[in-house]
């Protein structure tokens, strides 16, 4: 039975005829008008909306798409922010038996241009005015464009480009069709075979320009499956949708794993109320990258700073208490009673309420993945009682193909494949995958297909190894693994994810590869760190000085000595350098999923670099910083360089 007394649903059998919108369609019947399929804040009320009512809206849209001149195999890109327009329009995508090529809100116009002139993208659904500028200011770049599909009309009074449509009048004419050819809807979702490409998803382009992975709804729906296999999800269950749906990880959820079990999706008011509309909702379920789980500890770690004597050593006592216990779980010993009764007092004194506080009162299983969580971080969790699990995978198998089971965590591990998943370590240490939900290939793409795809292997790029227990272990990507001045091997993200677990530091770029000592270069936390300086009356006026602050520099110093306790004498950090500003996607140097672009950083910032390894103790920076509506800003600064001794020589 589930947590909530409903039976778990019967597994449902995929097949090769199978596609998405079968499943929909079979769901949508299955439940109707009874339940609630998603809702989404709007004005402050949770707006509710049937499965019937989803399944009235992707009709609609798929047959006024139809209207339009939309047939089998066209792309369509979508963009904006998660709301249940935008899920429809991809459904509705699917039904007409067309591909689905999804881009990030954020995405810069140059971005946007690639990805819909490389995908021979014929329809663009936008949400709104900023989208419909973007569209317009580079339909001339992509001669396939046909026409641009907007929902939100706020702005929109005066554009009269006859390429613009709204998505009310795309489902008019859809309506207008059904009346003239009424059947013809399941009759275009019928002709869906499991085969069919459904969606093109362009991965994050850590080294170079994106590259379109082709799945097919096999692939989605046989991930979901497995997933579900080790981690039941139920109907009476609520998910949240909030990470971008051009990221594999929420179409792994709301997609694949949301029509299968048929729980509801919640959709936030704004993408800055995620953390706020969470606590309201209270899901079961829970998938995220690292930085919002970073971003929780955040700020629990401020509030602590500024909470009374009495309630900061109430959660001194909680935490030891919780760490305890999620080392002795760790290590599958058995908990004594009285471990289990101080785990029962914290419960109720600080970690009940911190739970609701994080919007995770409710949670079962809270997932994630997209990038390695720190082991402090995925400690933390389990200290609080949050059941957090590490997701492996890649874009290109569907978005998951390892993951940690309730009763066997590891911390440093990423636990266990999934069933139907084989795993194999190559000779040189590369992670490689087989299963039902490996890609068909990279569109337009061949060599670079040729070079991933390998006798039905997916070569992941990625360095690891199994462990004595099954558990595979992630090092880190093959190319930024780097080599100590010992000549030993190590994973700069290790550091830089031990490093933001301080409040202080939003992010960090560990560099040090066949060089004489270990050197980071700190992006600090703004709010946090402000409010740090104003605490003890310390002026400052903008990012730039506050990060070049002598004081500063001192409190970062803590944090990096304190990290540089226990790691071997080569992996310690030696110096370190506060930049000017925050690592940003906009100027390439994260990718969309807010990873670091390496080769692309250290290219930016090569004096910075040059002068972590010399005798200097300063650098001059004469650059550019571009904002997301397109302004170039130019900075003329000096950055501090600071050394850290060894410990024993502090």
């Amino acid at each position: 039975m589930s947590p909530a007394g409903k039976a778990s649903p019967a597994e449902i059998e995929i097949t090769k005829d199978l596609t998405l919108p079968k499943l929909l369609l079979w769901t949508a019947r299955r439940y109707g008008d009874r339940k609630v399929a998603m809702r989404e804040k709007e004005f402050g009320i949770w707006r509710p909306i049937t499965w019937k009512e989803y399944l009235d809206n992707v009709k609609y849209l798929a047959l006024g798409f139809t209207a339009l001149g939309m047939e089998r195999g066209d792309k369509v890109a979508m963009i904006g922010d998660n709301r249940p327009e935008g899920l429809w329009a991809e459904m509705a995508t699917m039904c007409v038996g067309s591909i689905g090529v999804w881009l990030f809100q954020d995405c810069l116009i140059d971005e946007v241009q690639y990805i819909i002139d490389h995908s021979d993208a014929k329809f663009l659904v936008g949400e709104g005015q900023e989208e419909v500028d973007k569209a317009l200011s580079i339909k001339d770049k992509c001669p396939e464009l046909e026409r641009v599909i907007w929902d939100d009309p706020k702005g929109m009074r005066d554009y009269d480009d006859p390429i613009l449509i709204s998505l009310k009048e795309v489902q008019r004419l859809g309506r207008e069709m059904e009346k003239r050819e009424p059947g013809l809807f399941e009759d275009m979702v019928e002709k869906g075979d499991g085969d069919d490409i459904c969606l093109l998803f362009y991965t994050s382009g850590t080294t170079a320009l994106p590259k379109g992975a082709l799945l097919t709804h096999y692939n989605m729906l046989k991930m979901g499956q497995n997933l579900m296999r080790v981690d039941p999800c139920y109907e009476s269950d609520d998910f949240v949708s909030f990470l971008p749906f051009a990221w594999i990880g929420e179409q792994m959820m709301s997609i694949s794993c949301g029509l299968q079990a048929g729980f509801s999706i919640n959709f936030p008011e704004e993408p800055e109320t995620v953390l706020e509309n969470l606590r309201e909702i209270g899901p079961r379920v829970m998938f995220s990258s690292a930085r919002l789980y970073e971003q929780m500890v955040r700020t629990v770690q401020v509030k602590y700073l500024d909470a009374s004597f009495t309630k900061r050593k109430t959660y001194e006592m909680a935490m030891n208490i919780g760490y305890r216990l999620a080392d002795m779980k760790f290590a599958k010993k058995k908990i004594p009673w009285w471990w289990k009764g101080l785990g029962y007092l914290a419960h109720i004194t600080v970690w009940k309420k911190l739970r609701d506080h994080l919007g995770l009162s409710r949670i079962r299983n809270a997932y994630t993945g997209g990038s390695a969580i720190g082991p402090d971080h995925f400690r933390y969790f389990h200290a609080i009682g949050v059941n957090l699990k590490q997701i492996y995978g890649q874009t290109e198998i569907a978005g998951i193909s390892v993951l940690h089971r309730s009763d066997d965590i590891k911390f440093d591990t990423v636990g266990k494949p999934i069933p139907e998943t084989e795993v194999r370590i190559t000779p040189d240490g590369e992670i490689i995958s087989r299963s039902p939900s490996v890609f068909k290939g990279y569109y337009k793409m061949p060599e670079e297909t040729a070079r991933t795809l390998r006798d039905s292997w997916l070569y992941s790029g990625d360095t690891g190894f199994i462990d004595e227990d099954g558990h595979l272990v992630f090092f880190d990507r093959t190319k930024d693994i780097i080599v100590l001045s010992d000549g030993s091997r190590f994973s700069p993200m290790y550091l830089e994810s031990r490093l933001k677990f301080s409040p202080f530091i939003k992010d960090a770029w560990v560099i040090g590869d066949k060089k004489p000592y270990v050197a980071a270069v700190i992006c600090i936390d703004y709010g946090v760190v402000g409010k740090w300086a104003e605490d003890r009356g310390i002026p400052y006026t903008s990012y730039p000085e506050l990060s070049q602050e002598p004081r500063v520099y001192g409190l970062v110093e803590k944090v990096v000595r304190q990290v540089n306790k226990g790691l071997p004498k080569a992996a310690r950090i030696r110096k370190f350098i506060n930049l000017y500003k925050e690592f940003d996607a906009d100027d390439d140097e994260l990718t969309r999923t807010r990873k670091i672009r390496r080769g692309f950083i250290e290219e930016r910032y090569r004096d910075i670099v040059e002068g972590l390894y010399t005798q200097a103790d300063k650098v001059h920076m004469d650059t550019t910083i571009t904002y997301e509506n397109g302004r170039v800003s130019r900075i003329r600064t000096d950055l501090r360089i600071a050394e850290v001794p060894l410990e024993e020589e502090a």
